[in-house]
């Protein structure tokens, strides 16, 4: 923990109202004031005790305190480091060591997904559900009821040429989650891409980008898995790397600082995180050039954290939307609270998970929408569960999809039976 980063902080509250765990209980050491506070003791010489431990824990990482702190504070440093101290020196119980081991040896791993595939659509056909996840401990529980259904495996060419003149030659990070879990997703980012005038170079053998790790205090793994992912990259050769899921797009713009004292590597982090753009925020300074056709909807569109609060791009999702004929956009109420996924958060935290998906969930249905927008699988997953639990539906799809209908002249019906124009 970096005392000058931890000095930073003037203790004024201005974040208090944007931290979900604080509007959740009120507790001034589940505030990132008070999280602060307790960095200084550790800094100062207090070991990690299980309850300091504990509040560090429960923290999302959303950053929402960033954007709202006006002294400047790297809250987001400062929580990345500190989880790395609790990782070293706190011992957790035997049970949750064994759960955050089998989720950080899954998770990572696009093949092992992969494998997992077939068994799961097999499981979701089964109709044992209800039953098995009754029968689950709590942690398993929450990860089987987080299990989005999974759609037929999709897999795209190494490139998919523009259409008419090409404007730009752009990488494109499949991901882990979004990879095997929303193919359709990247099928859809792809075919944008391309209708917009960009070659799209997808490579073969992508890596995780580290983004989980990185975010639950496992640096080291985070640093091995950022190497790969500039290998691979460098050898594209691309001038942009368009990412279409917020989590992973904000850690590869971090791989600067991820790697900076790696002198072999870090001038190679810092040039690859240049090269990173959030799909909307690519296209946006891209501009159009493929008509919009008329989509007769109305979207909800909902913030992820770490596109809006870590990378700052707010206007350009918005404004992509708002330029589809036909289209409404209208705003999710307290749209800057996280919704609980935050990475593996609701695997880890699960109640305090819960109850802001629900909470999430309730200002959606509030809107009205036809349809839901979200640009990061973590929170289309959560989201969606937390819908299911009050016993409603309404689909959820991500930009690119909303994107390639219009473009495309699909049907807007098709997106409200699940995204896949």
């Amino acid at each position: 923990m970096d005392p000058k980063l931890i000095d930073d902080c003037v203790h004024c509250g201005f974040c208090l109202p944007t931290c979900p765990t604080y509007v959740l209980w009120g507790e001034e050491m589940d505030s990132p004031r008070g999280r602060i506070h307790l960095m200084r003791q550790h800094v100062e010489g207090t070991p990690v005790t299980p309850e300091m431990a504990g509040h560090f824990d429960a923290c999302l990482g959303c950053m929402a305190c960033v954007t709202a702190c006006p002294s400047g504070v790297r809250y987001d440093r400062l929580i990345e480091e500190t989880r790395a101290v609790v990782e070293r020196e706190h011992r957790r119980p035997l049970a949750e060591r064994a759960f955050r081991a089998l989720v950080f040896a899954t998770f990572p791993r696009p093949r092992l997904l992969r494998a997992l595939r077939g068994p799961l659509r097999l499981y979701q056909a089964s109709g044992l559900a209800p039953l098995v996840r009754r029968a689950l401990p709590g942690p398993l529980a929450a990860m089987e009821a987080l299990a989005p259904e999974l759609t037929a495996r999709v897999r795209l060419p190494r490139l998919v040429r523009a259409r008419g003149p090409r404007r730009a030659v752009v990488g494109l990070l499949t991901g882990c989650v979004q990879g095997e879990f929303f193919p359709q997703v990247n099928s859809a980012t792809a075919r944008v891409l391309a209708l917009e005038g960009c070659d799209v170079v997808i490579p073969r053998g992508q890596s995780c980008c580290g983004a989980l790790s990185l975010h639950a205090g496992r640096p080291e793994q985070a640093r091995r898995l950022a190497r790969r992912v500039i290998r691979t990259f460098e050898r594209a050769g691309v001038d942009t790397i368009v990412v279409n899921a917020a989590g992973c797009g904000s850690a590869m713009k971090d791989y600067a600082d991820v790697l900076a004292d790696d002198p072999a590597w870090s001038a190679r982090a810092a040039a690859l995180s240049a090269k990173v753009r959030d799909l909307a925020e690519f296209l946006a300074e891209l501009g159009p050039a493929a008509p919009r056709h008329p989509l007769e909807i109305t979207v909800a569109y909902h913030d992820a954290c770490h596109l809006a609060h870590a990378q700052g791009v707010r206007a350009q999702p918005r404004a992509l939307l708002s330029a589809i004929p036909g289209l409404t956009v209208v705003e999710v109420p307290d749209s800057a609270i996280c919704c609980g996924s935050a990475g593996t958060y609701n695997l880890f935290q699960p109640g305090a998970a819960r109850d802001l998906g629900d909470r999430k969930a309730a200002n959606v249905l509030a809107t009205g929408a036809d349809l839901l927008v979200s640009a990061n699988p973590g929170c289309t997953v959560q989201i969606t569960s937390a819908l299911a639990r009050r016993g409603r539906e309404i689909a959820v799809a991500h930009t690119a999809q909303l994107l390639d209908a219009s473009l495309r002249a699909r049907p807007a019906r098709a997106l409200l039976r699940g995204g896949r124009p």
